[in-house]
């Protein structure tokens, strides 16, 4: 095989394997109610999808710094100071930036990711939900929500 058609195989190989990687919206949209016993969608004090009070508000999440959402680490009337462990905010400090890839892996496995992220077994999110399947698709509706 040459190598221009190797080249252009492999090529074809990653872009259809982006394409599978990547999520749906709308299908997220469909199953987002798995994260609204616990999360909202608010921005600027607009709810814009209800939900819970025990997570933060997942408005802008893609792009931020993880543990840095103001109302997750000062408090305030969604959510009282002190409710969450220091490892979510540990990893933001450590550089964790919220991808649709990333937040689509720790959906899977909360606990897994941030024990490697922060290379630490004793590590541990709030959030101990893993999501069986449509983690990719709630990232991409997560996504439709950015700042």
């Amino acid at each position: 095989m040459s190598k221009t058609l190797l080249a252009t195989a492999v090529f074809t190989l990653a872009l259809s394997n982006q394409a599978l990687a990547a999520g749906d919206p709308e299908k997220g949209k469909a199953m987002y109610n798995r994260c609204s016993s616990c999360h909202a969608i608010i921005k600027d004090g607009e709810v814009l999808v209800k939900g819970g009070i025990t997570g933060p508000n997942l408005y802008g999440v893609i792009g931020r710094v993880a543990g840095s959402e103001n109302d997750y680490r000062y408090g305030s009337e969604r959510l009282p100071v002190g409710m969450f462990t220091d490892d979510m905010i540990r990893a933001g400090e450590e550089g964790l930036v919220w991808t649709e890839e990333n937040i689509a892996a720790y959906s899977k496995d909360p606990i897994g990711f941030i024990k490697d992220y922060l290379d630490d077994d004793t590590a541990r999110p709030n959030m101990s939900v893993k999501l069986k399947k449509g983690a990719e698709d709630i990232a991409a509706y997560l996504a439709t929500f950015s700042q």
